[in-house]
Parts: C-alpha cells; structure tokens; sequence
C-alpha cells in the first residue's frame, strides 16, 4: 500500500516511489531492484521531464508481464579490464543494469582518471540525465547514451533509419548546480509527439514528418511518419557515434534489430547503453576544477541579455529548480501521467 491519499494534488516523492515499488513487487521484481528503479523513474519527474518518469512504469512492467524482461535476473559483468567492462544485463530491469554500469564506471575512473561500460541484453532505461549525473555526484563528468528502435529519418531518406538515441552530460561544479543535458538526437524525444497525442494538442511542423516525407504538426500521424533530426545532419550524425558506442560496440541489436518496448511485441528489445566517466582530479585538484566551472557559469549568465530577455540559463537549471519546488511542495503529475499510474495500480492490484 502507498499510502497515497490522490495522485491528482501534489504528491510526495517518497509516497510516488512507495507507489512505484509496491507496484513492481507485484510483478515480481526483488525489493532492491524495485527501489532503484523508483528511484530513477521518480528523480526524472522531479525534474519535470514527465516524459521519461514514472509514466513508464506500466509500460515496463507489461514488459514484465509479457516476458520481455526478467524480473529475477541480475545484471552480470562479462567483460572486464581497468578502465571499461561489459554489462550483460540478461534482460533485468533496465534501469538496474544501468546503474550497476555506471556504478562501475564511477569506480574505474576513481582509479584510472577515465572508464568506459557498456550494456548488452537491456531495454528502455528511461532518462539518460539520470545516470550521467550519478557521476556529477561523485565530482566526475559523466556521460550516457543508449540506442532505440528506428523512428528518426536521416538527410536523403525517406521513413524510419535510425533511432532518436538519447545522450547526456552532468558536470559538477562548485557553489553553481550542476550543468547537465539530456537530448535525443531527433528535434525533440518522440515520447513528446505520444504525449501531445493523449492530450489532443498540435506539435511543431520541425518535430516529424508523415508517411509521405512532409512535415506535420498532426501528432495522429506519428504512427506511419518519422522523427526528423536535431540540427538536421548534426544530429544525424551524433546518432550514428551513440549506436556504434552503445549497440554495434557492445554487441547488442543494432537499428532494425532493436525491437520497440513499447509496442506488442514477443521479443525483448535488445538495447545497448554507453557510460563514460572522466574524473577531474585526473588533471587538477577536484576543487580547483568546479571553481573554474563556476567561473565558466557565471561568465555565461553575466553575457549581456537580447532585448526582452530577463535571465539566461545553464543547461539542467530549469530542472534544478523544479526539483527544489516539487521536494518542498510535491510533485504536480500532469493529467497523462496520473492517468497511468492508475491504471497501472488498477493492472497490478495496488492501492493507492
């Protein structure tokens, strides 16, 4: 039980996770895994990023339920030398493999200055800010990034080549927050196009195109269409780094053979995913080089402001001090995401 009094005001994050885990022990999840998963899912609501939260639960655990994923498996470390390693996930809960990773990762470049783990046997591991700013917590740079199914068109293509694969950056600084980044490489994560969909809104004619090749502003037309590039060839070809690093590197499917979680399907999806962290006290005193992050931040919110512009932000800002307003008030869920939460308290017996 999560002791949840209504999803629809404010919700605590801690009574949001005890939702989140008393849904995935049903499902069969073991406790220790439930709680990292809440853990990730709901820092990504406090964020804001509703996208890529708690929303995703349901959609997981019908994963769970339909085979997909293993709710007893333990990620394992198969490949192993000082500074990378090779996670076979064995199709676990992605986002403990994904941590476990990570965690490695961070303990490799407390060694050696610089560490690379990759992860096979996964599926969708939600925001990739998460993990890239559990280096940033251990005052070291780190970065993340995973591959999907095909659903962005390239320059020249018609239809779905590649994925929107996400990447991301947390780098720590002194008495600033942290400045990090989470992106898709397509014009915007292709769960925003989904979400406007639910809400019955219009999307930007920049988001995707229809089956036709023609830019659309009608989110219906998702389904037979294709996500178009950030920055046209750029992210084009920032998508191709993240697959090699992520899939083709780490020996997991690699674009048509990566299977949608989100859809009906019998096979596992097969993502890969990529951590990297750098640890500063590599090249300077840890201290010496935040100070000089914070040097950096303050040089770029003091640039002089275009006309009807009040402030300048960092990249992660925005989602910094939404945190600190949803820890203080708690967490306002967007109609979308309340309506999956119950339904998925409905599917798996929880009470709210």
């Amino acid at each position: 039980m999560s002791g949840l009094e209504s999803l629809d005001k404010p919700v605590p994050p801690e009574k949001l996770e005890e939702l989140c885990v008393a849904a995935m022990l049903k499902a069969g999840l073991k406790k220790k895994h439930a709680e990292i998963t809440a853990r990730v899912l709901v820092s990504t609501d406090l964020w804001g990023v509703f996208t890529h939260g708690t929303k995703q639960l349901r959609g997981l655990l019908k994963n769970i339920r339909d085979g997909r994923l293993d709710p007893k498996a333990e990620p394992e470390v198969v490949r192993d030398v000082p500074a990378a390693a090779l996670v076979d996930g064995h199709f676990a809960m992605p986002m403990v493999s994904s941590t476990r990773a990570m965690n490695l990762a961070i303990e490799k470049a407390r060694e050696l200055g610089t560490a690379f783990v990759g992860v096979t046997h996964s599926g969708h591991f939600g925001a990739a800010g998460y993990y890239a700013n559990m280096a940033a917590e251990n005052d070291m740079i780190g970065l993340s990034m995973c591959n999907v199914e095909p659903f962005m068109t390239v320059p020249g293509a018609k239809g779905r080549v590649l994925g929107t694969n996400p990447i991301a950056y947390a780098i720590p600084a002194g008495e600033e927050p942290t400045v990090f980044l989470d992106i898709a490489t397509s014009a915007v994560a292709v769960s925003k196009v989904f979400a406007a969909r639910a809400r019955g809104e219009e999307v930007p004619p920049t988001w995707f195109v229809d089956a036709d090749g023609n830019p659309s502003t009608d989110p219906s037309k998702i389904d037979d269409g294709a996500m178009l590039p950030m920055a046209g060839h750029k992210g084009y070809g920032i998508a191709v780094l993240i697959e090699v690093l992520s899939a083709v590197l780490t020996g997991s499917a690699v674009m048509s053979e990566v299977k949608s979680w989100a859809l009906d399907l019998p096979e596992p999806s097969n993502q890969g995913h990529a951590f990297m962290v750098i640890n500063p006290s590599v090249f300077m005193p840890v201290e010496e080089f935040k100070t000089r992050v914070d040097a950096m931040i303050r040089e770029i919110k003091s640039a002089p402001k275009a006309l009807g512009a009040t402030r300048i932000y960092l990249p992660g800002e925005m989602e910094w001090e939404r945190r600190e307003k949803f820890l203080k008030n708690g967490i306002e869920l967007p109609s979308d995401v309340v309506a999956n939460l119950k339904l998925m308290a409905e599917e798996w017996g929880v009470e709210l």
